[in-house]
């Protein structure tokens, strides 16, 4: 256990940041999730519209360090490039 305040301030607030970074992720995820449904459903307008509601979340993830930078820029790319390819096929 922490001896000094400011160790036990610390741990109060690594509890509550923790709490804020999993609901952050956690609410990236559903958003993901709701793109890759669309996707698997073949309706490209409704997944462009999920994709673009879901950026900004992930972008906002990794501006808070949730997530790396470039792990949100090769997860939209990625779904970017599924959603292109709905057209082709």
């Amino acid at each position: 256990m922490a001896n000094t305040a400011s160790a036990r301030k610390r741990i109060r607030q690594n509890v509550v940041r923790a709490d804020r970074n999993q609901a952050r992720k956690s609410r990236m995820r559903t958003f993901v999730k709701k793109v890759e449904t669309a996707i698997a459903g073949g309706d490209k307008t409704a997944a462009a519209a999920a994709l673009q509601a879901a950026q900004p979340e992930m972008q906002r993830a990794a501006g808070k360090g949730v997530i790396h930078n470039n792990t949100v820029s090769r997860k939209i790319s990625r779904l970017s490039a599924r959603i292109k390819a709905l057209s082709a096929t």
